[in-house]
């Protein structure tokens, strides 16, 4: 028997549903209690330090926390669970840590984007069980922005290096804690898992580490679920935004499945992108909720979900908040939520106000669940213009001139699915966005959108020298080789495709073959 200790935000479903996979029964900690009779504490957390260092003490969770920790009893600690082992850290530095080892939590001081996002490798400063059966060279799935700085090296498991070296786990006893998520890191991370409940396997040093660790290039497999005339809901496809075929939803196949099938052949994430009609009730999008619940049973990476995550008032006068949708999409198993027409009003909102309110959903989700899990979804297409004056909005000079001829252009952001442009430009709304707490940015080229000539690199290049966080590219894959110019023409953090994956002409597993040896990829 497990117990899971869930102190109230995030996505802890995907522990929950790993630890199961591998054979143990779970219980949730429901009061201090429930600590002190826990055999084997797994501590989950995401989000901001200062919120869960509050809310474990509104619970009283904090001092059968710390007897746990000293009674050497088996303890595993996932992500911001890791930090609140330290004594403070940079994010709230009124809020004590438990102070169970001494040193502090200190964000990261680098040129790379941040937050740190993707699938990076460890360094073994000492040898564990945790470490059986792997051979040094698995990447595991980091999300953060802030990293532990121990006062001791005796307590440091594992380095890797983003900018700096860092400390990516730590080992005191029967004490354990990762920066990484393991639940969220496919075959390594469930066997990392898995060592931790065994007792009687050996201590092993890992002989193979990479020196230094890198960031791998991401492959996001994207799948847009709507209902079809039927009311099942299916994985479907546009064509420039139109996802209708001879008057009939175009049906891919089945969310799960699919989504299953990805993550076999070696995808690093998998995106949900909800386009039914349950959007005028999110809380009641059961469906979709079931799909998030069926696949984090089945998947062990990252799952991202968007469509509906906003304000309204539902049909009985109720008002529900950005913040309540998005916890019931993280408690039914997502890992981020993806904003898309939403972002738009909102940076509309703060440059007419000239500031932020800091009531926007994309501040409300930041500080509860950490600028990691709030990815903006842009879709922009182009406006050409025969010279920058014509224009207010930021230009460039493309290489693929306009219909009359013009030689610059800008990127318009649009809602509603592409069917309204905005007076609004997607390198001035990725900068905002990353100001109010975004985590990523996805830009979702119209001009590209089932083409299949290739990722807009100029669109992607652009606003990757605006910001400093990652930038995902989307819209127009349709081979291996656009993977790979996008990554190395405009240093993309990760590549999404839907169209080229579905239609199977190119799976996940072969566009990862294309890259390995090219730029840095994980295994599958």
């Amino acid at each position: 028997m497990i117990t899971l200790l869930d102190y109230g935000a995030g996505n802890v479903r995907s522990v929950i549903n790993a630890l199961e996979r591998l054979g143990e029964s779970v219980t949730q900690v429901s009061s201090p209690a429930d600590i002190d009779r826990a055999e084997r504490l797994v501590f989950p957390g995401v989000g901001n330090f200062g919120a869960m260092m509050r809310s474990l003490r509104a619970q009283g969770l904090t001092e059968p926390l710390l007897r746990h920790l000293h009674s050497g009893k088996p303890f595993f600690g996932i992500c911001i669970a890791l930090q609140a082992l330290f004594e403070s850290s940079e994010e709230a530095s009124e809020e004590a840590g438990l102070g169970f080892l001494p040193g502090r939590v200190r964000r990261f001081q680098t040129e790379l984007p941040v937050p740190h996002i993707g699938w990076n490798g460890i360094r073994a400063a000492q040898p564990s069980r945790l470490f059986h059966g792997l051979s040094g060279q698995e990447k595991f799935y980091f999300v953060h922005s802030y990293h532990v700085e121990p006062e001791s090296s005796a307590d440091v498991l594992t380095y890797t290096d983003y900018g700096c070296e860092f400390v990516s786990a730590i080992q005191r006893g029967n004490v354990v804690a990762t920066q990484f998520h393991p639940e969220k890191s496919g075959k390594a991370g469930l066997k990392l898992l898995e060592n931790f409940l065994s007792a009687t396997k050996e201590e092993i040093t890992l002989c193979a580490c990479p020196q230094p660790t890198k960031l791998a290039a991401r492959i996001i497999a994207c799948l847009d679920v709507r209902s079809n005339e039927q009311g099942d809901l299916v994985v479907t496809k546009g064509d420039q935004y139109d996802v209708r075929e001879q008057g009939q939803v175009r049906n891919l196949g089945k969310p799960v499945a699919l989504a299953q099938d990805y993550y076999e052949q070696g995808a690093d994430e998998i995106t949900f992108l909800n386009i039914t009609a349950f959007r005028a009730f999110p809380l009641e999008d059961m469906p979709m909720l079931d799909v998030l619940r069926e696949t984090s049973k089945q998947v062990f990476v990252p799952l991202t979900i968007g469509g509906g995550i906003r304000d309204f008032t539902d049909q009985n006068g109720k008002y529900h908040s950005a913040l309540d949708v998005a916890s019931e999409y993280f408690r039914s198993g997502a890992d981020k939520v993806s904003i898309g027409s939403d972002a738009v009003l909102i940076v509309e909102q703060v440059l007419a106000a000239g500031k932020s309110c800091g009531l926007s959903s994309i501040e409300q989700i930041a500080r509860v669940y950490g600028s990691q899990a709030v990815v903006i979804s842009v879709d922009p297409r182009r406006v050409y213009v025969r010279s920058p004056e014509e224009t207010k909005h930021p230009v460039i000079e493309t290489a693929f001139p306009g219909p009359n001829g013009e030689k610059y252009c800008w990127y318009q952001c649009t809602v509603k699915g592409g069917r309204e442009g905005r007076d609004l430009d997607a390198i001035t709304l990725a900068k905002v966005c990353g100001q109010l707490g975004a985590g990523e940015i996805l830009l979702n080229c119209i001009d590209r959108d089932g083409t299949n000539a290739g990722f807009d690199l100029e669109l992607v290049r652009a606003v990757k020298q605006a910001v400093r966080i990652p930038v995902i590219a989307s819209s127009g894959a349709g081979c291996a080789d656009h993977f790979l110019e996008v990554f190395q023409q405009t240093g993309a953090d990760a590549a999404l495709a839907a169209g080229i994956f579905h239609r199977k002409e190119v799976p996940v597993s072969a566009v990862k073959d294309h890259l390995r040896g090219k730029i840095e990829v994980r295994e599958g």
